[in-house]
């Protein structure tokens, strides 16, 4: 071994030092980075000779050590579209090159970050700190999925959100069951809610009803209540709640259900096998004498003595549905299995558990926001929050091989493998991923780095002591 030789190898060791306070000094400095991934010092020796009797001086080399698997610290945010990525993933992000005609020309190789300060530019771009726009499937309004597969860069336009025509009213409910007496179901009108006449008014020469309503439609002359029959018609039947549906244009309808019992068992009352209930709607405020005011939906209800359907209605249709001339086409009324009941209710009224519906009419777009599965979503002036984009990760087998570029962004490499859309990271609104570099284990490797470095100075020292101290030999 020569002094040359250790000077070299502390040369190497000088060299490796410097690159580590370089990493060091780039994480110190990166530490309120958004989304940052610190690089660690790798150090790994070189052998230019060595046998079990002698050993010659290498050298060191530091190579980059990347960091770009371990998530940072997971911080909340006031901002609406602020998102963050809570375990494997990367959001698809877009760089524009240019600007044609005031609008951004983006670049078709992607990028990926986890920096998910993301905010909407004046165009409806949500585009991040570094300066990288988000990608992610538009959401077919009306089925809710993602279209298509390939990821896009998002735009949110500000046009007003087209009227939705009601198509389906989500309704359940327990229907009462009155505990009455023989003597009392014989009575017109004792539990508030027969609809079928006495023996006495059978036998009057004016009955409460001049045609049958319990007729299912499409009887040509049955099948609903008559205007001048209201009153004996809400005396016999229960309210069934109301709610406010939409044509095509986007106008509102209010929709009134009330129910009836066509059929109370062997007159009693009692719920046993073959209480029948029927459902009508308010179709015209303004009809009077023999017009309709009331319709039967056309559905017969049949309860068994534990107060189930039998059969089941799990849905029905109402044919047809015109409130006040308005005519809204065919709407389903969904109970889904079990949610129709017949129970025992000392209040006697029907208790509504769900009436909602799909339609809305025209809104304005007012805010955009993250929900927590990830969907980029619009609130309207309709009070309409609608899905617009689903946001998409990508994964790699090799995340720590991907290429760091400008702005906490990276690029697919080959040591990367190509990406994976659909990375398994749960995505958190309003919130941010912070730098993942430690302060405190910075300042650690900033004194070993430091120590090493200086230890490695006094190789050189010495071995250049030693070499005049050689050279003086001859003197």
């Amino acid at each position: 071994m020569s002094f040359f030789g250790s000077m070299t190898t502390a040369i190497t060791g000088i060299r490796a030092q410097s690159s580590a306070l370089g990493y060091i000094s780039d994480n110190i400095a990166n530490s309120q980075t958004t989304g940052f991934k610190r690089t660690d010092a790798s150090f790994y020796d070189i052998v230019t000779a060595s046998s079990p009797n002698f050993h010659q001086p290498g050298a060191v080399v530091a190579k980059p050590s990347y960091t770009n698997a371990v998530q940072g610290s997971v911080d909340a945010s006031q901002v609406s579209t602020n998102m963050a990525i809570n375990g494997e993933g990367f959001f698809i992000v877009s760089q524009r090159v240019a600007t044609v005609d005031s609008k951004p020309v983006f670049q078709q190789v992607p990028y990926y970050t986890r920096r998910g300060d993301f905010a909407m530019d004046k165009n409806g771009f949500l585009v991040n700190g570094g300066g990288y726009y988000l990608q992610g499937l538009p959401i077919d309004p009306m089925t809710n999925n993602p279209t298509g597969d390939t990821p896009q860069v998002i735009q949110i336009n500000n046009q007003f959100l087209a009227a939705r025509q009601s198509t389906t009213i989500n309704y359940t409910a327990n229907l009462p069951n009155f505990p009455m007496t023989a003597q009392a179901a014989m009575m017109a009108n004792a539990s508030g809610s027969e609809l079928l006449q006495t023996a006495a008014e059978a036998a009057s020469p004016t009955p409460p009803f001049a045609n049958d309503p319990t007729a299912i439609p499409p009887t040509a002359t049955d099948g609903f209540v008559q205007a001048a029959n209201e009153q004996a018609f809400l005396d016999r039947s229960v309210a069934g709640g109301a709610i406010t549906v939409y044509d095509g244009q986007g106008n509102p309808v209010n929709v009134q259900l009330r129910w009836v019992k066509v059929n109370n068992t062997a007159g009693d009352g009692t719920g046993a096998a073959g209480d029948v209930w029927q459902a009508f709607y308010k179709s015209d405020d303004s009809a009077t004498g023999t017009a309709a005011k009331w319709t039967n939906i056309g559905q017969s209800y049949a309860f068994n003595a534990s107060g189930q359907l039998n059969p089941p209605v799990d849905s029905t249709t109402i044919s047809a549905l015109t409130v006040n001339g308005v005519n809204l086409g065919n709407i389903t009324l969904h109970h889904g299995p079990g949610n129709m009941t017949q129970f025992a209710d000392t209040n006697g009224t029907v208790a509504v558990n769900r009436i909602d519906q799909d339609g809305y009419a025209s809104g304005q777009l007012v805010s955009v926001a993250v929900a927590a599965n990830g969907r980029i979503t619009g609130t309207y002036t309709n009070g309409k929050t609608i899905d617009l984009f689903q946001v998409s990760l990508a994964k790699f087998n090799n995340p720590n091989a991907l290429q760091k570029m400008n702005g906490t962004a990276f690029a697919a490499t080959q040591d990367s493998g190509a990406p994976i859309i659909g990375g398994t990271g749960e995505i958190i609104a309003q919130a941010v991923e912070a730098s993942n570099v430690d302060l405190a284990d910075e300042f650690s490797k900033l004194i070993i780095a430091q120590q090493a470095y200086t230890a490695g100075t006094r190789i050189i020292t010495t071995s250049d002591q030693l070499i005049q101290e050689t050279l003086n030999m001859k003197r």
